[in-house]
């Protein structure tokens, strides 16, 4: 056992039933997965379609800044106080309850006409997708603790895979049937999908209800660790989402090379996820992110001083080390969290990541605009590193104890 890998009072779960044994793809884990790009790709969608939404309904650019947010604040929210009731054994049924949400908003976007009733429909869209995510990654960390990583990874790769097919489902579908077309398929779709996850068991219920309370969680220093490396990954993942397209296209980038950019940027992340997970397990997850995040540093400093070319050569290199860094820390909650609080924690990993990155996103966006690129993307890499060697303060200052189990070495 690496020091390293050590988790800081007690591992996920003990193996328990087969798929524990090998790291092969089963039927279960499959439907997880398939799950996760099904929520993905609904977002992806709707969130392509905004400034069609803004264009046929005559809504103002705050407004649909509006939708976009309130489905952002609904799943922050969710994973933050609804997480909880997966660690009491009700992980299937949170997903089951959550597919319900995003099924009803997917279909009141079918109808909607008023801002107000698009806004309701986002922030039960986001409400469904809070609850689905700590929920799935807690049954795939308790079903195979010994190939969490590979398959934390592999979750990583459908969730990536989901967003970027979701941008051209949305639109393919807008452009030959209408508007509405999206939102129609994918009702039909989640709908459907409550019919694999009803035949999913959660075999690793947790005796232990939850009693520990959040607070108590962020209080462990594994877990302040694994926290901070994920503000430092989610601060370039913000910055990077709002400013890319315009940097590109301030360095006189035509439209075509800004958007097989983009598609270029996630592949990365399809293909070597789940090696990443894998390494994280088996190295810890801490030298992971150190290399990755550090390398991810380099990249977002070159994009302020760089001309067009190098640009594009750092981001594949970005890419490739955001592959890592993702399943990563997911790795560092599982082992940072107790066994009753497993989804808790995968729960604070996703709020806090879409906060840090939507916060990223509007302060990057008014700095840029105020003072360039230089002073944005250097400010940015440095924020990164400092949160990445508070990582590794806290990560040692964990309790190093030797009886944890060895599964998540």
């Amino acid at each position: 056992m690496t020091e390293d890998a050590t988790g800081p009072e007690a591992s996920p779960v003990d193996a328990g039933p087969a798929e524990a044994e090998s790291p092969r793809l089963t039927w279960s884990m499959a439907s997880l997965f398939l799950l996760t790009a099904l929520m993905s790709l609904g977002y992806g969608s709707v969130f392509t379609l905004l400034a069609d939404i803004r264009d046929r309904f005559g809504f103002t650019d705050g407004a649909v800044g509006v939708i976009a947010f309130a489905g952002l604040f609904s799943g922050v929210l969710s994973q933050l106080f609804l997480a909880r009731f997966s660690d009491r054994g009700h992980a299937v049924k949170m997903m089951r309850i959550g597919i319900a949400f995003a099924t009803f908003g997917m279909a009141w976007m079918v109808v909607s006409t008023e801002l107000w009733q698009w806004i309701t429909a986002r922030l039960l869209l986001g409400l469904g997708s809070g609850m689905i995510g700590p929920a799935i990654r807690r049954i795939i960390i308790t079903r195979a603790p010994q190939h969490v990583g590979t398959n934390l990874g592999r979750q990583t790769a459908f969730d990536v895979a989901g967003f970027v097919l979701g941008p051209v489902l949305g639109a393919g579908l807008a452009q030959v049937f209408g508007l509405r077309a999206p939102f129609i398929v994918l009702t039909v779709a989640y709908a459907l999908a409550i019919i694999p996850v009803g035949r999913i068991r959660d075999s690793a219920a947790s005796d232990a209800v939850a009693k520990g309370r959040t607070r108590d969680l962020l209080r462990l220093p594994a877990m302040q660790s694994a926290l901070l490396s994920a503000v430092s990954f989610y601060l370039t993942i913000g910055m990077f989402e709002a400013l890319w397209a315009i940097l590109l296209r301030d360095q006189d980038a035509p439209t075509w090379v800004i958007g097989v950019t983009l598609s270029l940027f996630t592949l990365p992340m399809v293909v070597f996820a789940p090696r990443g997970g894998k390494v994280a397990q088996r190295r810890g997850p801490i030298s992971v992110v150190t290399i990755s995040l550090t390398v991810a540093a380099l990249a977002t400093f070159a994009y302020g001083v760089s001309p067009l070319w190098l640009i594009i050569l750092f981001s594949g290199i970005h890419a490739v080390a955001d592959a890592f860094t993702m399943p990563a820390n997911q790795v560092a909650v599982a082992i940072s969290s107790p066994p009753e609080q497993l989804a808790v924690g995968q729960g604070l990993l996703g709020a806090i990541g879409l906060a840090v990155a939507a916060l990223a996103a509007l302060i990057g966006a008014a700095v840029y605009d105020a003072y360039g690129r230089t002073v944005i993307f250097t400010a940015t890499s440095v924020l990164m590193l400092v949160c990445l060697l508070l990582a590794r303060q806290r990560w040692r200052a964990r309790p190093a104890l030797d009886d944890v189990v060895d599964v998540v070495v």
